[in-house]
């Protein structure tokens, strides 16, 4: 049965997994033969506006609310998938989805809904203080969004707002985590059980794949406290005998990084790099290091490296532990030991014959969990299921 799926999407100043998932998922839907409608806004247009005028768009924006009105009108959709929407298209989206008799589905990208950073992530270390309140006053506190107050009440009030509204249990019929890990923490956050499904994200099959096992670890992310990046520096400073380590990614922590590398001539610092050249890198290397510290909701790049054969040592933590399955596709590590870190490195880059039988595993894990083919299956029965069940 072929639908049509209006997609829905506030990008983001700096470019990340949200609008990859945007942009990849839209293409897989028109590739398999559905009627797809993209309705986008960039946060770049926030920066020629004044500071009231954002705060209360965030909250309801009835400009977006009339162009959804009169697109939604002449598309007709079956569905409304929503990925983000702060700060310029807001909740309004949610309700024009259910005016128009379309089944509303908004994918959870991060923790928006149950912490104001939307990160769960304060002082280098998780942060659950705000879970399970209605509002979210100790964020407010701590300042945690952009390190404002202000700015922190207007994205914990415009929740509680909407919670109390009954924004999203009457507009929205269903939300996708990404991992059993995240559907559990936003259920003890306050998202009722019953409205979350789990698909986790996908990504396009690699060719071809590695086909020996490499000398090198590589990191591939964003170089800040939150990936662990301290973790990795250290553990290269302590054990000179580890392989060498290549760094692709930018960040406010690449001067730590690139000091690393000026007393280290095993480390090297490659920047950012295009999705080619990083899937060249991860087609020659022996593992990719995951050594995140925080609650991420997936791991974009835990699977890319799974789709070429490459096993993750990543952090037991979050939805990283629940992706790379110890022994099984990589080796996992306590969040922030260097030491157990490096020995995970080490016992994988000694031993050739485990490390192909991860990488081995670790692809046909990707096949049957987070190909194009595996994604399309699930995000039908997903968009099937919330239309047969939807308000009428």
């Amino acid at each position: 049965m072929t639908m049509r799926v209006a997609v829905v999407h506030n990008r983001y100043q700096q470019p990340g997994g949200e609008d990859q998932v945007f942009e990849r998922e839209a293409a897989l839907l028109e590739g398999a033969g559905h009627e797809v409608l993209r309705y986008q806004l960039h946060n770049d247009a926030v920066a020629s506006m004044p500071a009231y005028s954002v705060a209360a768009r965030s909250i309801w924006n009835p400009t977006t609310q009339r162009s959804l009105r009169a697109l939604f009108g002449r598309f007709r959709p079956d569905v409304v998938h929503v990925h983000n929407t702060l700060p310029l298209i807001s909740p309004a989206v949610f309700a024009e989805g259910r005016r128009t008799g379309a089944a509303v589905i908004q994918t959870l990208h991060n923790y928006r809904m149950i912490c104001p950073s939307a990160t769960l992530f304060r002082d280098g270390q998780p942060c659950e203080l705000c879970v399970g309140r209605a509002f979210h006053l100790p964020g407010v506190r701590c300042a945690c969004y952009r390190g404002s107050r202000a700015a922190t009440a207007v994205v914990a009030g415009g929740t509680f707002l909407h919670r109390a509204l009954r924004t999203y249990s009457r507009n929205v019929d269903r939300f996708i985590a990404l991992t059993e890990f995240s559907r559990a923490k936003l259920i003890e956050g306050g998202v009722p059980s019953q409205q979350i499904v789990v698909k986790p994200n996908f990504t396009e099959p690699t060719t071809p794949t590695r086909s020996q096992v490499g000398t090198a670890a590589l990191f591939v992310g964003r170089l800040s406290e939150e990936k662990g990046v301290r973790t990795l520096v250290d553990a290269w400073q302590r054990y000179p005998d580890l392989p060498p380590l290549r760094i692709a990614g930018d960040g406010p922590l690449r001067p730590m990084v690139e000091a690393l590398a000026a007393s280290n001539g095993n480390v090297t610092v490659l920047g950012s790099l295009t999705q080619h050249n990083v899937q060249a890198e991860m087609r020659s290397a022996g593992i990719l290091v995951f050594p995140s510290v925080c609650y991420e909701t997936f791991g974009l790049t835990i699977i890319e490296a799974f789709s070429v054969g490459l096993p993750v040592v990543a952090s037991r933590i979050g939805s990283a532990a629940e992706i790379v399955e110890d022994g099984e596709v990589g080796l996992t590590f306590a969040p922030g030991d260097a030491a157990e870190l490096a020995a995970s490195v080490r016992r994988l880059a000694a031993d050739a014959e485990f490390n192909h039988a991860l990488g081995a595993r670790a692809l046909k894990r990707y096949e049957s969990r987070y190909s194009p083919v595996a994604n399309l299956e699930r995000l039908e029965r997903i968009y099937r299921d919330a239309m047969r069940t939807r308000p009428r």
